[in-house]
């Protein structure tokens, strides 16, 4: 897949996933937030909680899901520990680490707290 496509099928993707959590009540507050870490692709609140959300697309959720890696998933705790820094509350805020997957057919598989955390 060529850069430009890449791109543009992923932010497809992150808007698909962005409208299943607004369907859910969740609020967007970020997308595409740049860290420290790196790139976290969308962060939503809910009740005053913050959800930190990982987007990946393939053919099918397996394949999008073994696309996570673990140093990644270093990089998104780094990011989002220095997002928490500005919040009212800090570290102590509520937090979810959610993956997201995006199938070939659009469909959207959303496992909450994704990284064990």
């Amino acid at each position: 897949m060529s850069g430009s496509v890449s791109y543009h099928s992923s932010l497809a993707a992150e808007d698909i996933v962005a409208s299943d959590y607004a369907r859910r009540g969740f609020a967007l507050r970020e997308r595409r937030w740049r860290g420290p870490g790196g790139e976290i692709d969308l962060i939503f609140e809910k009740a005053g909680a913050l959800v930190f959300v990982e987007v990946k697309k393939a053919r099918d959720f397996a394949t999008a899901a073994a696309r996570i890696t673990a140093r990644q998933i270093e990089r998104i705790f780094t990011s989002a520990s220095c997002y928490l820094a500005v919040m009212p509350t800090g570290q102590d805020t509520e937090t979810r680490f959610d993956a997201a997957y995006v199938n070939g057919a659009g469909a959207v598989e959303v496992v909450e707290n994704a990284f064990g955390v």
